[in-house]
């Protein structure tokens, strides 16, 4: 586990992919876009005792992921846009949030603010597609104050500068693979305009077309940014 002052108390595992276990000060669980099958996920990715919420970006298959077999085996709450918590009760999960972009939710003890992405949202599940509404990324505020951003897929937008603006995050996950979202040097840009104390990179490297790496991110940014790039291995944690 990678110690450093750079979360604010909470633990970050980073599950591959875009999929991250998240542990709050006070010991509640957040899965985001929890798909633990991926090609980069740790050996143990499905080895979860616990799970309070699932944060749902988007609808593609690579986020959705196993969202109805955790909601169902931990009654987890999922907050996702309305159109995928739609979908979700159509299948059986009835503790759903479904809130939209500016909207803000609270549970257990924690502040969850929807904002903008640029991207799409079908949703991808055992072989069925449905309108997904659009994508989105997070801001949380933990019990303690401190305040995470995770951007979700995203290309590079002018409103990223507004979003930091209003809620500080003081630590990003950000995409960085390119062909799909931002490539590195359009997510040292947004970094630029977040101005993060921590910044890890997500959504590279689980397949050849993802090609951006955290090398590439370092030579786009600033240097008196560049160490603040912690680029995790999968299954590997900070606190």
């Amino acid at each position: 586990m990678k110690q450093k002052k750079a979360l604010g108390g909470i633990k970050l595992t980073w599950l591959g992919h875009s999929a991250f276990k998240i542990e709050s000060p006070k010991g509640v669980v957040i899965l985001v876009d929890p798909w633990l099958d991926n090609p980069r996920a740790p050996d143990n990715a499905k080895h979860i005792e616990k799970v309070d919420l699932i944060l749902l970006t988007h609808g593609h298959g690579d986020h959705f992921g196993s969202t109805i077999d955790l909601a169902k085996q931990f009654n987890a709450k999922v907050i996702c846009n309305y159109e995928i918590s739609l979908y979700l009760q159509k299948h059986g999960i009835t503790n759903v949030d479904g809130i939209n972009q500016s909207g803000t939710t609270a549970a257990n003890g924690i502040t969850i603010t929807m904002v903008d992405a640029t991207h799409s949202s079908t949703i991808e599940h055992n072989g069925e597609l449905a309108y997904g509404g659009e994508p989105a990324g997070y801001v949380v505020k933990f019990e303690n104050g401190f305040v995470l951003y995770d951007m979700g897929d995203t290309g590079l937008f002018g409103d990223i500068k507004l979003i930091a603006e209003m809620y500080k995050p003081e630590a990003v996950l950000i995409p960085i693979g390119g062909l799909f979202t931002m490539g590195p040097r359009e997510a040292a840009k947004a970094c630029e305009m977040i101005k993060p104390k921590t910044i890890i990179p997500m959504h590279y490297g689980t397949v050849p077309p993802l090609a951006g790496t955290p090398a590439e991110l370092k030579k786009y940014l600033p240097a008196a940014m560049r160490n603040r790039v912690i680029a995790l291995q999968p299954g590997e944690s900070i606190q």
